[in-house]
């Protein structure tokens, strides 16, 4: 099985409920990634590419496949910070 998904990566879980906040409002989610996110991945808008599954940390993979495709998830905390979350395929 194949995920993919777009993350924001911020270091609480206010900043990622009020960017989730942002985009669900209409802010461009790639805009915000390149300039909030603090993983490398956001230089190319949050895309992570496609992964299977066992690659990203439990809690990222399980809030990806418990959303349908299009779906905006999050604050989702990781040992990496808190996530926000576009699951895109």
């Amino acid at each position: 099985m194949q995920l993919r998904a777009s993350h924001i990566l911020v270091e609480t879980e206010q900043q990622a409920q009020q960017l989730l906040e942002q985009i669900r409002a209409g802010a461009d989610f790639a805009e915000v990634a390149r300039q909030t996110s603090r993983c490398p991945s956001g230089r190319s808008g949050g895309d992570l590419g496609q992964f299977p599954l066992g690659v990203m940390v439990p809690e990222f993979e399980r809030a990806v496949i418990d959303n349908a495709v299009g779906s905006l998830v999050g604050p989702v905390r990781t040992q990496f910070g808190y996530h926000v979350i576009h699951r895109t395929a």
